[in-house]
């Protein structure tokens, strides 16, 4: 039976903690708090999910889900996640992380300091373009919905996209870590692609509410070509 290790139980690492179950995945959870924080969660989830300790949760199964704040990639053990496939939903937001050098002058993308932050780590960028709500809404529906995937591991991308596929998306890549800025915040395939309503004002109260509408392959790999690289530097949220 597969498992998927899952670190960090905020509202994606939880949102795919659900698919997963529903898919007939075991998942080890872990968070910076321990697993007594986990209880109701896990009681949620039902008897395929596991709460754990961290190292736990990275030996896993054979994948692992990242979902922390960016700035806590540093205090995770350097060797913690050595040639493990790991899909990264991490995301970088200056009012909750800071502002970061390398970011704002786009020496790197967020997902070349991830891979600098974990080295060893397999990366594969995935579930970051998304918005939580959204994630039960399109998996699986009669119309699949795409989601965007980057990494330099050829086969670790496979893993990944076979993942997603049981999850209940389909996949498009987006090529390789220096190209992810093409699904980072602000970006034409960042969140609102998946929106019903377009018009609707961003980051209100009502995006955050606003139910999604299924967007195919096809148009999600145009958004990817199409979009301009936004400026990181000016990025306040």
């Amino acid at each position: 039976m597969p498992t998927l290790g899952i670190i960090g139980s905020g509202n994606i690492g939880a949102a795919v903690a659900r698919l997963a179950v529903a898919a007939d995945i075991d998942v080890v959870i872990a968070n910076s708090r321990g697993p007594q924080s986990l209880t109701d969660l896990v009681e949620e989830l039902g008897p395929r999910a596991t709460a754990g300790t961290v190292e736990q949760a990275a030996r896993a199964g054979e994948e692992t889900l990242l979902s922390i704040p960016l700035t806590a990639y540093r205090s995770l053990p350097a060797d913690l996640l050595l040639g493990r496939t790991v899909l990264d939903t991490g995301n970088y937001y200056p009012y909750r992380d800071g502002r970061i050098a390398e970011l704002d002058s786009e020496e790197v993308t967020t997902t070349e300091l991830a891979g600098q932050l974990l080295p060893g780590a397999l990366l594969v960028k995935a579930f970051n373009n998304i918005l939580t709500h959204h994630i039960p809404q399109l998996a699986r529906p009669p119309d699949r919905s795409a989601l965007p995937i980057a990494g330099n591991d050829p086969e670790a991308k496979t893993q990944a996209a076979e993942l997603i596929d049981r999850l209940g998306f389909d996949t498009v890549d987006a090529g390789t870590p220096d190209e992810s800025w093409r699904f980072e915040p602000e970006s034409g395939a960042y969140t609102r692609i998946y929106l019903a309503d377009p018009d609707v004002p961003d980051w209100s109260e009502h995006m955050l509410q606003s139910p999604a509408a299924p967007l195919p392959a096809d148009k999600l790999r145009a958004a990817l070509e199409a979009t301009s690289r936004v400026k990181v530097a000016e990025r306040t949220f």
